[in-house]
């Protein structure tokens, strides 16, 4: 019974597979201008569209807003209704509409073309109101839909156009992976972003002592902060040596009398460490790769100066694998 949908299926991917290619040979370089301008905008970036070109217009305006284009989906009915006074004379305007024709857009096109607003529109239609009021045109093809009664290869040129767009003015602006995490600081992306510095410990939680100081004393300090190690510092607050509690056990192990003996003779010389801005997952594959369960960690001004500390249990408590 199932088997008969499969041929359906496979035409309608069929026939948005082709819109696509098509739009692809449409793209020209009223597509580059359309990028800069984007970029350039020092307000926001308006989209609309009706009906099914308006959902499309919230998806593209929703991936803007996430690589760092302001940006907001205004309702084409709504805008009639005094919603147009959301529109500024610095914000960049971008319709959408399938045939260019949809006569809920007049009233917008109007009040962009008498306010002087840069007026993107996207249509296949060049007879088109939409076509003639744009400043910058992106024409899609005239497809076929599937079914012919619904916008279905319309549609997915028009996402996939507006997926470019924003790509590619990502790029232009150079919006990398770290931007996306400030705007982003939720979610598995912005949790995998996360860098060392988001979760290190820093301040009195850093388990100090100076290399001079007698292991009685140290231990005592090591109990308090536990955390299972102890960074040693000389007289110039340089970081020389790492001492863990594993070590602690060998050497009492071995009956020498530990609490009378120095700091200095008793740490692990140059500390394994990790900058600041490395991203956590680096700092978790290097515990994993020395079999370890904390690095100091620096800034790249200094590598010899501990500014925090960081252990196993931060990264794997902010969710990092």
């Amino acid at each position: 019974m199932t088997k008969k949908f499969i041929p359906i299926a496979k035409k309608v991917i069929d026939l948005e597979i082709q819109a696509l290619q098509k739009l692809k040979k449409k793209i020209n370089n009223s597509f580059n201008k359309a990028v800069v301008e984007i970029a350039k905008c020092k307000s926001k970036v308006i989209l609309c569209g009706v009906g099914k070109s308006g959902l499309i217009a919230a998806k593209i305006s929703a991936t803007l807003s996430s690589v760092g284009t302001p940006s907001f989906n205004l309702s084409a009915s709504d805008s009639s209704h005094g919603d147009l006074g959301s529109i500024s004379k610095k914000d960049l305007l971008i319709l959408i509409s399938y045939s260019g024709k949809t006569s809920e857009l007049k009233n917008i096109i109007q009040y962009a073309n008498r306010n002087k607003i840069l007026l993107i529109g996207i249509m296949s239609k060049k007879d088109s109101i939409l076509y003639k009021a744009s400043d910058i045109k992106l024409v899609i093809p005239e497809v076929k839909e599937s079914g012919d009664i619904v916008p279905t290869s319309s549609t997915t040129a028009q996402l996939a156009l507006g997926d470019a767009l924003a790509i590619s003015t990502m790029q232009y602006k150079n919006f990398g992976k770290f931007d996306f995490k400030k705007i982003h600081p939720a979610g598995n992306l912005g949790t995998q972003l996360k860098t060392v510095q988001d979760i290190m410990l820093t301040g009195s939680k850093i388990p100090f002592v100076k290399e001079n100081l007698k292991m009685k004393t140290a231990i005592r300090i090591l109990s308090n902060k536990k955390l299972g190690i102890l960074i040693v510092q000389n007289k110039r607050k340089k970081t020389i040596g790492i001492i863990t509690d594993g070590q602690i056990r060998r050497f009492n192990q071995n009956k020498i009398d530990l609490p009378s003996t120095k700091v200095i003779d008793v740490m692990t010389k140059n500390p394994i460490s990790i900058e600041k801005d490395a991203l956590a997952v680096k700092a978790l594959a290097l515990m994993n790769n020395k079999k370890i369960t904390s690095l100091c960690v620096f800034d790249k001004k200094n590598k010899f100066k501990t500014i925090g500390v960081l252990h196993i249990h931060n990264i794997l408590e902010s969710n990092v694998r």
